[in-house]
């Protein structure tokens, strides 16, 4: 690098410290918007407050068209576009702005929707996921000024977190509202605080609700219990045996044995990032790196069954479970779905009835990393964190990232952001680190720069 273009980029890190009291305030604003996309636990117009202050910030940066575009699922995606310098590439910043509901407000140590400062972290619900990304986007654009070497365009999600597809919907039956040569899904982050890092593989999604029934109703288990089928115990027979013996995941014909090539995850790290109780081993027998990114991962989510208080004396005759498999790049989601339910019905004992409700289901996704948008990115984030940067998978999904790349098949797609693991995303405490995002935003800021002056001429 050129003396005067660390002159440049060393003034860039001073401008980009500078608004970071407003990036803090934007943040406090957004977090104080309870915006949940879901009308049955808050109002929809928390949704509609979020997006209007989102389109109203980057209306102010030059989006002049920025909007509100209802999606087939009735959210609403803040959308717009910055015209560039004539004959330079185009850039679209992905953020959502709708947030995980706050659970259990009793865990929290502060107000979920209010942004609380604590040992030199930013707490409340969305600081991190994705909130903490839109004000990441709005302090690199800020203290790039006037001096955006590329053309933008903007989308801001309003029903992530629900997984009802809405954007998902909309992008590929509007292209040109989205199209660009490089998409950075603000939506992931760093392996750790101060360490640079892209997401390169994400695991996709298949998830169905089963129903057992064994008998037309609750019957006393002490006239009818033995032989009476229980539809729980069928439930929890068959939820059983989506699991060997070491713990792994084993759905009758799914590969479970594929290898991460890329950096591998501590242990030790992956125990603490996880809150893993003492003396609780790990499960599935192998290496963390291939259990987490590169295999298949299946998860009871919640199970319908009389609760303990309140349970009588009574054979259950009736019993449900929502079951969630995360699918590695390599295997199809739809394939996995249909081997999910084979299983379940195979392992399923005493001829009990079942009733199968498939729910949402994503591609696993993988990034090319050969192209200038990649190497530009590599540069700006070693530079912002004055380190070397890693790569990781995600065990998490973002179904988006499929239809971004059927839609846009040339276009170069990286995954960044503010999150990291103590950020607790979807959990009580929410957090986030403000030098992820101060440095976020320098490694954007200057990604811009560079890949304008890559993809020149």
């Amino acid at each position: 690098m050129t003396t005067q273009g660390t002159t440049a980029d060393a003034a860039l890190a001073q401008r980009v410290k500078a608004e970071m009291a407003r990036t803090r305030r934007d943040l406090a604003t957004l977090v104080g918007f309870k915006s949940v996309y879901d009308a049955r636990q808050f109002p929809v117009e928390e949704c509609h407050k979020a997006a209007r202050f989102v389109a109203d910030a980057f209306r102010e940066l030059g989006f002049t068209d920025a909007r509100l575009e209802e999606t087939p699922d009735g959210s609403n995606a803040v959308v717009g576009h910055r015209p560039g310098p004539a004959g330079a590439p185009t850039v679209l910043l992905y953020c959502h702005y709708d947030v995980q509901p706050p659970l259990d407000d009793d865990a929290w140590q502060s107000p979920p929707f209010e942004l609380t400062e604590k040992d030199g972290r930013w707490y409340g619900r969305g600081t991190a996921d994705c909130k903490g990304n839109i004000a990441m986007h709005l302090t690199a654009l800020r203290a790039l000024g006037d001096d955006i070497p590329v053309s933008l365009r903007i989308v801001a999600e309003g029903s992530e977190e629900q997984g009802t597809a809405g954007l998902e919907e909309y992008v590929p039956a509007n292209p040109d509202v989205l199209r660009a040569d490089a998409i950075l899904v603000c939506d992931t982050g760093n392996a750790a605080v101060g360490l640079p890092t892209l997401t390169t593989t994400l695991r996709g999604v298949a998830n169905l609700v089963v129903e057992v029934r064994a008998l037309k109703g609750a019957v006393h288990s002490g006239m009818f219990g033995g032989p009476a089928p229980d539809a729980l115990a069928a439930l929890i027979a068959m939820l059983a045996s989506l699991r060997d013996a070491d713990g792994g995941t084993a759905v009758d014909g799914l590969p479970h044995d594929q290898v991460w090539q890329g950096e591998p995850y501590d242990e030790a790290q992956f125990r603490a990032d996880a809150g893993v109780l003492d003396g609780v081993g790990l499960v599935g027998g192998g290496a963390v790196a291939d259990l987490v990114w590169a295999r298949p991962a299946v998860t009871v989510l919640g199970i319908d069954c009389p609760p303990v208080v309140g349970s009588s004396a009574s054979v259950p005759p009736v019993a449900r479970a929502r079951v969630s498999l995360r699918v590695p790049p390599g295997q199809d989601a739809d394939d996995a779905l249909d081997k999910l339910v084979h299983h379940l019905k195979a392992h399923a004992p005493w001829g009990v009835q079942l009733a199968f409700e498939p729910e949402q289901s994503g591609s696993p996704f993988e990034a090319a990393i050969g192209g200038p948008g990649y190497a530009a990115l590599r540069e700006a984030l070693e530079e912002a964190y004055d380190r070397p940067m890693t790569t990781v998978g995600q065990g998490g999904s973002i179904p988006l990232c499929t239809i971004f790349k059927e839609t846009f098949p040339d276009a170069e797609i990286a995954l960044m952001g503010v999150e990291e693991p103590r950020c607790l995303i979807h959990a009580p405490n929410e957090s986030v680190d403000p030098t992820e995002i101060e440095h976020m935003a320098l490694a954007e800021a200057l990604f811009l720069r560079k890949y304008a002056a890559m993809t020149k001429g």
